[in-house]
Order: C-alpha cells, then structure tokens, then sequence
C-alpha cells in the first residue's frame, strides 16, 4: 500500500477501504471490464468487515470506478471515454499525493489553453453560459450553498471548455475534474479548504479576461486558478496531518 494521509487515523473506514480497493485493482493489474473479487473476499483481503466494503463500493460505483452487476459481481467500470480515459482511472490513486500533483499539473495545462481559446473563440451564448456559471458559483458561496457552489464550479469550467471549440479539450477538461473530485471525496471529503472565496475572484479574473478578448491574460487568470487550487490542497494535507498527531 502507498503512503498516504490514510496513515493519520482522520478517515472513515469505508474511505480507506475505498483506497484499498482502488490499490487492490492497480496490484492486481486489473483493467477496465475485469472481473473484481467479491465483497466477501474484499472483506478478507483487506481486514475488515462486509459492510465497511459495501459502502466502499457504493463510493466507488458512484465515482464510476467499480461497476456491480446483480447476479454477476463486481467489475472494473470500462468507460474509456473519447480519449481513453478509463485508463487514466485504472491506475489513479486519489489519496497518492504525486499522483494529484500530476494531475494538477495537467489541469494547469488544460485550463491555460482551454482559457487562452475561448478567449479567442466564444460567442455571444458561450459568453453569457461562462457568465452565468460564475455567477452560480458567486452566489452558492454567499449564500453557504456549498451544492450550489460546486454545482456553479463544474458548470464553469465546462463553459470554459465548450468556449474553446476543441472537443479534445472538452472530454480532457471533464475527465481531470472527474478525477480530482475523486481525491477531494475520497481524500479530503469535499471541497478543499477555504478556497471558495478565491475560487469566485479567480473565476471572475478568467471571465473578465476572456469576455475583452485577451488569450493571454486569460491563461494567466487560469494558471493562477490551478496554482491556488493546489497550494490551498496542499495546506489541507498539512494541516490534516499535523493536527492528527
């Protein structure tokens, strides 16, 4: 098993057991569509208890990396994506750290771009869409709608990549999200920090930017986003670890 915050003691066991599991399928070197072990013998592999699993899997069935099929057991989900993403998934630990540094690192790439495009590329309509996404997650903050807050977060930065014209972007924008949201609920459980209130400037820098026409401050206002992002991540870590000791 990896090293991980895991170790600290501050997680429900049904997480731990949903990381067990996901490094469980990574060791065993199943791929997408292979046949997993039951819960039963999941309960005996990694030391705890049926209900503990049960409740790992229902986690990892709605993240869509376990699919289980009455009658027949469970199964690695095997929905690749455009891009093949479902790769990506067969070896992403959420709780190993280099492994959601990496994928900041290639959500920076993507959101710089995505911004710098749509800078370029938006219509009226995408406009507004990007607009009105910001102001969706303004008011989920102001209000302590953390629901609407996220609900805001996703719808903008899929505007941002619709904007961009480049379908490539736009499966690779959704599938890094839907990779990252695996690490803060497996990880962290939810929203990371007390980013949100600069999580609304930020979006706004982005919309600003884009909405004058300008590529490159519009990827610089991205970069910031991701960069923030990621140090307010990394001080949750820390501060997760050390008040656990």
């Amino acid at each position: 098993m990896t090293d991980t915050p895991r170790e600290s003691g501050y997680r429900p066991g049904y997480e731990v057991a949903a990381e067990q599991v996901l490094e469980l399928i990574v060791r065993l070197g199943l791929r997408p569509g292979d046949r997993m072990p039951t819960e039963h013998e999941l309960a005996g592999q990694l030391g705890t208890s049926r209900t503990v699993v049960r409740e790992a899997v229902k986690i990892l069935s709605a993240l869509g990396r376990v699919r289980a099929q009455k009658g027949r057991g469970l199964y690695v989900a095997d929905d690749e994506g455009m891009l093949g993403t479902g790769r990506w998934g067969s070896f992403f630990l959420p709780t190993d750290l280099d492994h959601v540094y990496s994928l900041f690192e290639f959500r920076r790439a993507q959101e710089m771009e995505t911004s710098r495009l749509a800078a370029r590329r938006a219509t009226p309509a995408e406009l507004r869409a990007i607009e009105e996404a910001a102001g969706r997650c303004r008011e989920g903050f102001e209000t302590g709608r953390e629901e609407l807050f996220n609900e805001g977060d996703d719808a903008f930065h899929t505007a941002l990549a619709a904007a961009s014209h480049n379908m490539f972007l736009q499966v690779a924008v959704r599938e890094a999200r839907r990779l990252q949201a695996q690490s803060s609920l497996i990880g962290l459980r939810g929203s990371v920090g007390g980013h949100a209130a600069k999580a609304v400037e930020e979006h706004d820098a982005i919309w600003q930017a884009i909405r004058a026409g300008d590529p490159e401050a519009a990827a610089q206002a991205a970069a910031a986003h991701i960069d923030n992002t990621l140090d307010d991540y990394r001080r949750e870590i820390q501060q997760r670890l050390f008040s656990s000791r």
